[in-house]
């Protein structure tokens, strides 16, 4: 049967079975139109200026890829990094970095587990019960605010180095990211625990037949979905160097379309952080070309908007036509 396949479905198999492919060979192809666009653009800094930015797209990234693997999304990353890094600047003056680090990722660790109670206890669907949440925590951070308006804030030194600071050329946020990314990926495809994540997602009920207690998978997915978006927090305010009511807001919708660029089904059941690192990179790249053609905020919006509509039609086409 193999020797009547013609190349283009030997072609076809070949990057259904390896999706990284097409991905590494977009991301080529934008990076080539960009030198086109602005001969010399393509430097070593340049390469390393696009990773630094890239990777709290690519963390927050993450808590959208692991709870679509189970069907689900959180809404409420953006929000959950903002409060981790307001309160961590505001809080380090007055406590010290220590003691402000721990309340912070303490603060993103309960909002990630009020998402996983609704969500796996009370059957909350994921969308309505994290965009609820992060309205929550956006008007509670609202009324911090006011109290420490005056006390000042503080940047640790160990989180501008990691955000801003570059080794031989090569940007310290690796240091982190590397070891991050490594285990989420050997987590999805290596544990437990990563297996029950594809089990449930692919068709919970049949799951719940077989033993799986989803509601404990769901409630722990969400909490480390807050943690991971606390972590990506801490980092960001690295980078900016300037708490915002704001900070990460604007990266909720991009995390979004860089896990489905990458390959991640909003369906639940399909997907890996590989290609969501991809699909931040893809992103960033992306946002650089739209940059030199001075095209603004709401219409990178659009874009992005429409690249998740694209590829979620796509996805639908390929499996019903399966």
């Amino acid at each position: 049967m193999s020797a009547t396949l013609t190349p283009v479905t030997r072609l076809t198999r070949l990057l259904a079975q390896n999706p990284l492919i097409p991905l590494i060979l977009l991301l080529a192809g934008l990076v080539l139109v960009l030198e086109i666009m602005q001969p010399g653009i393509l430097s070593v800094f340049w390469i390393g200026n696009t990773i630094k930015v890239a990777i709290p797209l690519a963390m927050l990234a993450a808590c959208q890829t692991l709870t679509m693997l189970t069907g689900g999304i959180d809404l409420s990353a953006g929000t959950v990094a903002t409060i981790t890094a307001f309160v961590m600047a505001t809080l380090a003056p007055l406590l010290g970095v220590p003691e402000a680090v721990a309340i912070a990722l303490a603060c993103a660790l309960l909002a990630g587990a009020v998402n996983g109670f609704g969500i796996a206890i009370c059957r909350v669907h994921p969308l309505i019960m994290s965009l609820g949440t992060g309205l929550i925590a956006n008007g509670c951070l609202l009324v911090y605010q006011r109290y420490v308006i005056a006390t000042g804030t503080l940047i640790p030194d160990a989180l501008v180095w990691l955000g801003t600071g570059r080794t031989w050329g090569i940007p310290n946020g690796l240091v982190l990211f590397i070891p991050f990314a490594a285990l989420i990926i050997w987590g999805q495809r290596r544990t437990g625990f990563g297996r029950l994540l594809y089990a449930v997602g692919s068709n919970e009920g049949a799951a719940r037949l077989s033993g799986v207690r989803s509601w404990q998978v769901l409630l722990a997915l969400y909490t480390l979905s807050g943690l991971i978006a606390g972590l990506t927090g801490l980092i960001l305010i690295g980078l900016v160097k300037t708490p915002s009511l704001s900070l990460a807001l604007r990266l909720d919708l991009p995390s979004v379309a860089a896990a489905v660029v990458g390959g991640t089904s909003i369906f639940g059941g399909r997907g890996g952080y590989g290609g969501t690192i991809v699909g931040a990179l893809i992103l960033t790249v992306l946002t650089t070309m739209l940059t030199l053609l001075h095209m603004p905020e709401g219409a990178r919006g659009i874009l992005f908007g429409l690249i998740i509509l694209a590829v979620t039609a796509l996805y639908i086409r390929l499996t019903e036509k399966g």
